[in-house]
């Protein structure tokens, strides 16, 4: 498939002059050839052609650009076209001729003739037809060779080269091949240019390339409509008009503005586990114990007796402070241990490992109510021992964990369905072998400056080395070593360290670390991660881990040996490494054990044993590489190393390292291998140059030292001029450049997607039109990357020293990036106005994944390491990795930084650039680098900037190739830079006083000035412009406008005394005019734009600026546009911002709320007294009425207060606002207290009501009316998909008893359909309530998984669709909620009828939220907003956790900003009193009292307090001066105590509105400690239009569980509420309707009374008006529900980690009004008592354990045992059955379990002494459960268990189960076992217990034929034997006697 485009004539052009055309196609240019001096008509005939991978879309865009070419500056563009390729695709064949468009995007006479062909037949990719491009025109020799290789990519361009051009070198050679010029390589994928500020687009972008970035509406239609067929705007595909590549940068690399290394500092993480119970766990007769370890710490669950099916539920908390790379790396081990006591530590049953990372790395960070399945690690061959149920959360500093609200244990039996494993990992995991190869490692360090080493040479003269290093291994919490070798440099072990672990294993990390061997200490050399995600692959066509043999590179600290390195910790691998420490050689394979097989090994014990030694040449042929560099300027020299010169120094790997390197690193020679040409080969390639091996071609690693000069106070620079010194290194390394090549064309897609994504959100964020039109571009541009890799990975398949990961990976990265392309394709389809933000957030997780296969896990060339030395010592560092240096012809393969200028800024190695010392720079370097095969390098000075000359060493001379030590430049441009420094914002506060003295340096070159200062602000207006003169840029003029080089923006806060501290940095990049460029429109003057400041990795602010460098041509300065605008001679020679740069102002008026102050801390040791607020914005400002006693009043007297002042019109660059609090006191003196600037006005801007919209139409009438609600409860069936079909339904006991209260019915045979009962008012309570509510809740969350619905996202679409404030968007999805609720409860009774267990009773409910009441109610600020007053420096923690301990007060009030002349019918409106402005109707702030009643209902996951593991909490609350402590209440040993209390203050508002709620720590000795606390602002609750003093119920009813709390009634609130928002109504009548506004609302009229009268009453429909308040036109806002609210506890000494959460809800009522009734009794219920009787009649099939003794058959003594789950110590046996020889047992025994029982909870109470030292009784709460076990009872040794039946009664036990409540069952008495009352008969057992009496002979016949035969025969057969030796040696002395004597 080919697209062909046939450029024929463009006419009509003006003027004289040379042109170029541009044609665009998929974001690949091609360039025609230059037309020189042609008149009006341009006669191009040319053709290009494209090669398409993927079919093309009809919305795809052509574009062509024609250009004025210019030799010397940059092209200046005519016009251009844009061709939609719809038709194209359609027929195939296009003729076109159209006008062109200028870049404003206006037609221009100007027209073009072209013809377009889309091949879509030949499925051949690109090859190439040179007819169809140049006819009869020949190419260029160079050119055409390179078309194989370059002609796909952008830029190249298959055209001949103009003639007239010729590259500026000063040697004259032409450039590279393809045509790659300096000035046009526009269309080249550029190396995302540097636009620092904030990647924004810029807003003068349009004229800054040669095509408009953003298109107007007007424009895009009129686009649309030349583009034919009327398409809609939204399908135009913009990908190349929206091109927001900022501008297009060739030489130079974006810096990195994040400075500080974020690795490696320790955080707070927090863990914790739950286990809940254990189940089939392998063994006999066990206690099992639950042991959780993580890391190093080990904690104990109690014992539970004799059970395989414990039940435990007990929370355990680790705390740990370590960093992340350590935290993520430590085992969680769950192991279960049996019968482990004081003595023994008990045997191991099984156990579970998986490492923190993979919990952190689930949704929510944690596994909820998970089965961990058990293994032996001693037996692999044994399957699995037993489950263990819990819940593992990880929780970092500010991570919050939505629990999952505590779910009721019905549906979780299914333990295969709920295994504790992540997303894909297979249930069934197997045993598997992983081997680590360590072969050998290199130029490792000396570790020890050993003086007996010294001594020793010293006598012998021998030399050793002086290291002995060893390999360990560390992975899944186990460790292995090689053996150590002794002073070695370069070891040679050829080991392998075997691992046995389940596969895949649940730990991501495997640790190999080279340690040196001590006799006092080991010390790490280095460390390597192997990451197994990298080297496996899951998938279907995935692949085992698998790595090398590889080399794997190390980094550390650096090589020069000191007894106490202070940077160990960088070789134990935390934080980023600072020097090269060796490098080692690696493999690692896995095999998956087959353990059925007898002969493996079954323990999982750790064994090193030998590898197969492999061959040198197996990771690679050696090749020579060759590294340069040339130093373009070093400045920002930090002031503490100006004094001494100063050197840098550039290492690669120990090449080049000349202080502490090795010895000098020998070039290996080449090794004979049979075949190997490589010797040959070496010989040819010697040129001239190389032929003398020592003297040839020496490393020059480090550039001449030098004494550096003074830039200004802080910094120094060196003074290079026109001297740039140069290194080049020569080093060899195995060639492996193909993975490096690979990564970076996948790191090419990303960084552009990165960009583009990060434009979009620019875009949306500033509100840009067409957002989507960019995204869509970014998807086509990210389709066709990826479609390039597939055809370029696929090179050099051949290689001999690929391994198979190499293979894998390559074959895996395919199908990835294929299937990312075609996602992408799809994605962009989609891509429309309203999902933007969904598809933006589908494509950050393409850049993770592109950035995650990226990431080579077999490294090849080290990093590059630059240091800074003076003095010999190290002093600062940078690294740059390998891969981005690389060249490569092809360009995508080429590094992003190869041949191109960096900026890169020194910093400070290790822990010493931690914090304020890492921010201040050491060094920043312009530096150009360039890495490749020495082969290659005839292109190595390339990307320089142009105008220099070489000067080599002296043995270099006249040779060709050889590299220079430094450059000189002949060529320097004389500049001026105008940096216009408008303002800066949200600055970082620097002083003590909260607020800081800010002043910005700039630095350019090697100059700097600094702005004014401006004293106490965080915000300060500077409005200034600096201007540097006698700039000199060495480089030719044209490079200079398209890279210049960068700015460097410092602010600072200046201080009287000692020097001034940093508080960020920015960089920017100057726009460039050259002096033959006119100072006009569209690219002058420059717009100011937002940068974004960052203090070490934070952000810290942000700076609004522009920055112009003006060439100052022969003529002069004269030629520059003048400094217009008077100097501001107030301020000293400033002069300001001049008038086209500025924005432009308009009037507004700034009205000022003021309410009142609050929780005001003291100031200096002294209180506040007589506080005011002054606000200032713009340097106009107002100031509040002074507060004559703020311990009396904190509120204001005078409201509301206005100022006018002058602002932007373009909303984006308002100033903040500032808000500062002072303390007058005596003597005229003021305080400041706090200060809190309001970054952003817009929130505050008053924006007039859309009257169209529909909830302003009051015309017509909209009738609501009250449908019989359904209850939700039917939804449970819906999960349920459908309970009709064959699944078995198990009955289980706990099932069983949330039927008693059926149970009599049932037995006199139940209907099928049991109809709906309407539930007993006495049964029912408040608890009642809330357990149905927690249900609806938990349905709604399940619901909305299973739908997919995010709720966050739809508000987010609200909110873009309408801006009509926040509320709106929120109310809409609300809304949507509630239609969804009622769908769904629309659908419930039909299946409901289906399933009549699941049929619930109809109760009111409640509403239970999730979280903080205020964050569903946007903090309740809807006019009354609470401002934080910070005082002291912001915390230097980066996590900015100190946020809350700057807080010094509160201020409220309010805002409003709006363009002076107010539209006339906002003052017109009825009832306008102009002294409150904009604040109509607000209450008014004095004194009122308020009664407070707080009910607290329980607490869920406390954090434990105590030492075992749980706490004793109770509830403290403070108001005010109220402080209630319920020490006495303290409920004993419980994690999620039920409190159920209520609480009533008197509290006067304002002085008292901050209410605390704490849960405290019962402690019998010592104080009690606090577990948490959570806060309420009070005051913005009463106050607030949501009326969150009383929550509104869902019915009315007078009396019984559900009665009305609020005082005032329902048609009262409401009549209430139309009063205050001057609304029509309520007009209540005909009974049963009222209407309000142009509502009308339908319900029920009459209210039944506690006597069951009916009365008339007009409440149900007040109350249905008022539940539907937010549909009332202009003042309708959603009322507060009655409710439950979820608040976190926090702990102020473990910020941001959640201790537990708390469940309350407040009422308020002023005590004005009517006093409430009393309060809800919310007290727990009491558990029922209740008795379970269980007969066991029968058992069947039992499994025969015993051989008969005497007869030999099988049989058992079986007994049955049974318990309540939970309750072991209980548990009752029955008689024995002896000798059961079919299975078959008969008992007729009766068991009697007495039990207390809450009916709501489905749950056993059970009180009991945890032990016999403990206090009180604890509660436990566990589920209803029986178990059943049979048992063989042996008369010697313990009872062998035979099989349990854990709750499940599938088992062969006849059983009779009989549950009464404990009335019942003291009416109707039984006896246990077999007693009286009510006995039952005797077991009727047959005799063949005692058969042996019966039958004598035929027993001993059988024990003597059968079974003892052979026994008796040896025993005869001995006694014979022994016989005769008695009868031998009993005669022996006689004979020998007789024959000695020869008688």
């Amino acid at each position: 498939m080919a697209l062909l485009v046939h450029l024929k004539t463009v006419s009509e052009l003006r003027g004289k002059g040379d042109r170029i055309a541009k044609v665009t196609f998929r974001g690949q240019s091609f360039y025609s050839r230059v037309l020189e001096s042609c008149e009006d008509v341009a006669d191009f005939d040319e053709t290009f052609r494209w090669p398409v991978a993927s079919s093309i879309d009809s919305n795809e865009m052509l574009e062509i650009q024609i250009f004025n070419y210019s030799k010397v500056f940059s092209n200046k563009l005519i016009g251009t076209f844009r061709m939609v390729l719809q038709k194209v695709v359609e027929e195939n064949h296009v003729e076109v001729t159209d006008t062109l468009m200028d870049d404003n995007n206006a037609i221009i006479k100007t027209s073009l003739c072209v013809e377009v062909r889309y091949q879509a037949t030949d499925g051949t990719v690109g090859s190439w037809d040179d007819g169809d491009f140049l006819g009869e025109e020949s190419l260029h020799e160079e050119e055409k060779d390179s078309q194989e290789t370059d002609g796909l990519l952008p830029g190249s361009r298959p055209s001949s080269r103009p003639s007239g051009e010729k590259s500026f070198r000063s040697k004259g050679r032409e450039k590279t091949k393809g045509g790659r010029d300096g000035e046009h390589k526009a269309g080249r994928s550029v190396f995302s240019a540097m636009k620092l500020g904030k990647n924004r687009p810029q807003k003068e972008e349009p004229q800054r390339q040669d095509e408009p970035a953003v298109l107007e509406m007007e424009d895009l239609d009129r686009l649309a409509i030349r583009l034919g067929d009327g398409l809609d705007p939204d399908s135009v595909s913009l990908a190349s008009v929206t091109a927001l590549t900022t501008n297009v940068s060739n030489k130079r690399s974006k810096p990195d503005i994040k400075m500080e290394p974020s690795a490696g500092r320790p955080m707070d993480y927090q863990v914790s586990v739950t286990v809940i119970e254990a189940r089939q766990l392998v063994g006999l007769n066990m206690d099992p114990v639950v042991c959780v370890e993580v890391g190093d710490d080990k904690k104990y669950t109690s014992m539970k007796e004799s059970t395989n099916c414990p039940y435990y539920n007990e929370y355990f908390v680790f705390d740990f402070h370590v960093s992340p790379d350590v935290m993520f790396d430590k085992i969680i081990k769950i192991s279960v241990i049996h019968s482990k006591n004081l003595l023994r530590s008990g045997t191991l049953v099984g156990s579970f490992k998986m490492d923190v990372g993979t919990v952190y790395s689930q949704p929510e960070h944690q596994f909820h109510h998970k089965w961990a399945v058990l293994s032996d690690p001693d037996d692999i061959s044994a399957g699995l021992k037993g489950y263990v149920k819990c819940d593992v959360a990880v929780v970092g500093k500010g991570d919050n964990i939505k629990t999952p609200h505590k779910a009721n244990e019905t549906d979780e039996d299914d333990i295969e369905g709920n295994l504790l494993l992540p997303e894909g990992v297979p249930p069934e995991r197997q045993w598997a072998r992983f081997y680590v190869k360590i072969y050998r490692a290199e130029g490792l360090p000396r570790m020890n400056t050993s003086l007996m080493a010294n001594v020793k040479k010293a006598f012998t003269g021998e030399n050793k080395d002086l290291v002995d290093p060893y390999v360990q291994v560390f992975f899944a919490g186990q460790k292995g070593k090689t053996s150590v070798q002794k002073s070695s440099y370069e070891p040679l072990w050829n080991e392998q360290v075997v691992f046995t672990d389940l596969f895949p294993p649940l730990c991501k990390r495997m640790k190999v670390q080279i340690r040196d061997s001590d006799k006092v200490n080991d010390v790490a050399i280095g460390t390597h991660f192997i990451d197994l995600r990298k080297i496996s692959n899951d998938g279907d066509k995935g692949f085992l881990p698998t790595l090398g043999p590889a080399w794997v590179n190390m980094y550390g600290s650096t090589r020069n040996y000191t007894l106490l390195d202070e940077h160990q910790d960088l070789n134990e691998g935390l934080g980023e490494g600072v020097s090269f420490r060796a490098r080692l050689m690696l493999g690692l394979a896995v095999e998956i054990l087959d353990t059925s097989n007898p002969e493996i090994t079954s323990s999982t014990e750790v064994q090193v044993e030998q590898a197969t030694p492999i061959s040198e040449s197996c990771t690679g042929k050696i090749e020579e590489f060759f590294l340069f560099g040339a130093f373009l300027e070093a400045s920002m020299i930090d002031r503490k190393n100006g004094d001494k010169p100063i050197t840098f120094e550039v290492t690669i790997g120990n090449y080049g390292n000349e202080v502490d390197g090795l010895s000098r690193p020998q070039r290996p020679r080449p090794r004979k291998e049979p075949g190997d040409e490589e010797e040959v080969d070496l010989i040819q390639n010697l040129s001239d140059e190389e032929t003398d091996e020592g003297g040839g071609l020496a490393s020059v690693s480090s550039t001449p030292p030098m004494r550096p000069q003074i830039t200004d106070r802080n910094y120094f620079h060196l003074p290079y001029l026109e001297h740039k010194p140069c290194i080049y290194i020569k080093s060899w390394w195995p060639d492996q450049r193909r993975r490096l090549y690979n990564a970076n064309i996948m790191d090419h897609i990303a960084d552009k997607l990165e960009e583009g994504l990060n434009d979009v959100q620019e875009m949306i964020k500033t509100e840009k039109s067409y957002p989507e039109r960019r995204l869509r571009g970014v998807l086509e541009e990210l389709s066709s990357g990826c479609y390039r890799f597939l055809s370029l990975a696929d090179k050099d398949q051949g290689h001999s020293s690929r391994t198979r990961l190499d293979r894998e990976r390559l074959k895996s990265c395919m199908r990835e990036l294929e299937s990312m392309g075609q996602q992408a394709k799809t994605l962009r389809a989609q891509v429309k106005r309203h999902t933007v933000r969904d598809k933006l957030r589908l494509c950050q997780n393409f850049l993770q994944k592109l950035r995650f296969l990226a990431d080579e896990p077999q490294h090849s060339i080290p990093d590059i390491f630059i240091w800074m030395m003076s003095n010999n010592k190290r002093i600062a560092y940078t690294r740059v990795p390998s891969k981005d240096l690389l060249f490569s012809i092809v360009e995508e393969e080429l590094g992003k930084d190869c041949a191109k200028v960096k900026t890169l800024f020194l910093k400070l190695p290790g822990k010493r650039g931690f914090g304020s010392a890492g921010w201040t720079v050491q060094a920043k370097l312009e530096l150009y680098l360039w890495l490749g095969l020495s082969k290659q390098r005839k292109d190595f000075l390339c990307g320089l900037p142009c105008g220099f000359e070489e000067v080599k060493a002296a043995q270099g001379l006249g040779l060709l190739s050889f590299p220079p030590i430094s450059l000189v430049y002949t060529k320097k441009q004389a500049f001026q830079l105008r940096a216009h420094m408008y303002q800066a914002r949200s600055l970082f506060a620097a002083d003590s006083t909260g607020l800081s003295d800010p002043f910005a340096r700039v630095f350019f070159i090697n100059q700097s000035q600094c702005t004014e200062v401006l004293n106490e602000t965080l915000c300060p207006t500077w409005d200034q412009m600096l201007v540097f003169d006698n700039l000199e840029l060495y480089g030719e003029a044209h490079e200079l406008r398209d890279d210049p080089p960068i700015i460097v923006i410092e602010i600072y806060d200046q201080d009287t005394m000692g020097k001034a501290d940093f508080m960020g940095r920015t960089f920017a990049k100057p726009l460039v005019k050259m002096a033959d460029e006119a100072y006009c429109p569209p690219r002058f003057p420059p717009q100011l734009e937002y940068y974004q400041i960052y203090r070490g990795n934070a952000t810290a602010g942000d700076l609004l600026a522009a920055f112009e460098l003006l060439q100052i041509g022969p003529a002069g300065k004269a030629d520059l546009p003048p400094i217009n605008g008077p100097v501001d001679m107030d301020r000293g020679p400033i002069m300001p911002v001049p008038v086209g740069i500025r924005p432009v102002l308009s009037k507004y008026r700034v009205e000022v709320l003021f309410w009142g102050l609050r929780d005001l801390k003291r100031v200096n040791l002294a209180q506040v007294d007589r506080p005011r607020v002054d606000i200032e914005c713009a340097g106009k400002g107002v100031q509040s009425s002074l507060i004559h006693n703020y311990k009396k009043n904190p509120n204001f007297s005078t409201l509301v207060k206005w100022f006018e002042v002058d602002l932007p019109e373009n909303e984006l660059l308002h100033p903040p606002l500032n808000i500062r609090v002072v303390d007058c006191r005596a003597f005229g003196r003021y305080t400041l207290v706090g200060s809190h600037a309001v970054s952003s006005l817009r929130r505050f801007i008053y924006r007039p009501p859309d009257r169209s919209a529909p909830n302003w139409n009051t015309s017509g009438e909209v009738v609501v009316s009250m449908e019989p609600e359904v209850p939700i409860k039917k939804l449970e069936t819906m999960v349920k998909l459908d309970a009709t079909s064959d699944a078995v339904i198990k009955v289980d006991v706990a099932e069983e008893e949330k039927e008693r209260k059926k149970e009599k019915k049932k037995k006199k045979g139940s209907s099928d359909e049991p109809e709906e009962e309407e539930p007993d008012e006495s049964m029912l309570d408040w608890w009642s309530k809330y357990f149905a509510s927690i249900d609806t809740m938990k349905e709604q969350i399940r619901q909305q998984e299973i739908s997919g619905i995010d709720l966050e996202e739809k508000e987010e679409m609200d909110n873009t669709e309408g801006l009509k404030g926040p509320m709106k968007g929120k109310e809409k999805a609300r809304a949507a909620k509630e239609e969804k609720k009622k769908r769904t409860q629309s659908l419930g009774p039909g299946q409901g009828s289906e399933a009549p267990e699941k049929r619930k009773p109809k109760i009111d409910e409640l509403k239970v939220y999730p979280k903080e009441l205020e964050s569903e109610f946007d903090n309740f600020e809807d006019w009354l907003h609470t401002f934080n007053l910070l005082r002291g420096k912001t915390g230097d923690d980066e996590d900015g956790g100190t946020e809350e301990e700057r807080i010094v007060g509160r201020f409220k009030g309010s805002l409003c900003v709006y363009k002076v002349p107010l539209p006339e019918d906002v003052s017109r409106e009825a009832g306008y009193d102009p002294t409150y402005g904009m604040f109509q109707g607000i209450p008014s702030n004095d004194p009122i009292n308020v009664l407070v009643r707080v009910y607290v209902v329980r607490a869920t996951d406390l954090h434990p307090a105590d030492i075992n593991g749980k706490a004793d909490p109770y509830i403290a609350i403070r108001l005010g001066k109220t402080d209630i402590r319920d020490k006495e209440n303290y409920i004993s040993k419980q994690l999620n105590p039920v409190f159920g209390k209520s609480f009533d203050i008197e509290a006067c508002f304002p002085m008292e509105s901050m209410l605390t709620v704490a849960v405290y720590d019962w402690d019998l000795v010592g104080t009690d400690d606090l577990i948490g606390e959570t806060k309420i602002d009070l005051e913005n609750r009463f106050y607030s239009k949501h009326r969150a003093t009383c929550g509104i119920a869902q019915t009315y009813s007078v009396h019984g569980y559900n009665i009305w709390r609020d005082p005032m009634k329902p048609s009262q609130i409401l009549t209430r509420l139309c009063k205050e928002g001057k609304v029509d109504g309520p007009h209540f009548g005909p009974p049963g309707r009222v209407k309000v506004s142009n509502r009308v609302f339908t319900g029920p009229s009459e209210i039944e009374d506690e006597n069951g009268q009916r009365k008339p009453t007009e409440e149900h429909v007040a109350l249905l008006a008022l539940r539907h308040w937010e549909d009332i036109p202009r003042v309708g806002c959603r009322l507060v529900p009655e409710h439950v609210e979820t608040r976190p506890l926090l702990n102020p000494d473990k910020p941001g980690i959640e201790q537990g959460r708390l469940e309350l809800w407040v009422d308020m009522f002023p005590m004005d009004m009517p006093s409430p009734g009393t309060p809800l009794d919310i007290s727990p219920r009491k558990p029922k008592k209740y008795e379970l009787r269980v007969i066991v009649w029968n058992t069947d099939e039992v499994v025969l354990e015993d051989d008969d003794f005497f007869t030999g058959e099988k049989s058992s003594d079986i007994f049955v045992r049974g318990w309540l789950k939970g309750q072991q110590e209980d548990k009752q046996d029955t008689d024995v059955h002896y000798h059961s020889l079919t299975g078959e047992g008969n008992f007729n025994w009766r068991y009697l379990f007495p039990f207390d029982y809450l009916a709501a909870e489905e749950k056993i109470v059970i009180s009991k002494k945890e032990s016999m030292f403990s206090w009180d009784e604890t509660e436990y709460k566990i589920p209803a459960r029986l178990t059943l076990q049979i048992w063989d009872a042996d008369h010697f040794s313990a009872d062998d268990f035979l099989a349990p039946f854990c709750s499940s009664l599938q088992g062969k036990v006849e059983a009779e189960l009989h549950l009464l409540t404990a009335e019942e069952a003291e009416k109707n008495p039984v006896g246990l076992a077999r007693n009286e009352p009510d006995p039952l008969e005797k077991p009727n057992r047959p005799d063949t217990a005692f058969v042996w009496f019966l039958n004598p002979l035929k027993s001993i016949k059988y024990l003597i034929c059968t079974r003892y035969k052979w026994l008796i025969i040896k025993i005869v057969l001995a006694l014979l034997g022994l016989l005769m030796l008695a009868l031998f040696l009993y005669s022996l002395p006689g004979y020998m006697v007789k024959k000695l004597l020869g008688a």
